[in-house]
């Protein structure tokens, strides 16, 4: 079992930064990923990160999110800056240990116009 637990999220305007992270509560061997999904839409990835730091971003952020992580502190990062209010969502961690897909509970980004 992994608990990730998110936090980071709030409310800014648009043009503003937010840095989320999500701790993790074992050590992950393998990528991890940051999700989002808004009101009335299905869940998307945003943008993901192996243990190595090789990284990918769907198109809608690269440029302006950026994915890290301590290997030592067991956390992702995820660094969102020039905001636009079609990034407000709900943003998951995500993790697959050993076959098994685990969720944070996520946390709430607002950006207001």
């Amino acid at each position: 079992q992994v608990q990730l637990v998110e936090s980071g999220g709030g409310l800014v305007q648009a043009g503003g930064s937010l840095r989320l992270s999500c701790a993790a509560s074992r050590s992950i061997v393998n990528a991890m990923a940051w999700y989002r999904q808004a009101p009335g839409k299905q869940r998307e990835l945003v943008a993901t990160i192996t243990r190595g730091g090789s990284t990918n971003y769907a198109a809608s952020v690269r440029g302006r999110f950026t994915i890290s992580r301590d290997n030592a502190k067991n956390t992702v990062y995820l660094e969102m800056n020039s905001l636009k209010p079609e990034d407000t969502a709900i943003y998951y961690c995500n993790c697959n240990y050993y076959n098994m897909n685990f969720w944070g509970k996520g946390t709430l980004v607002t950006v207001s116009a």
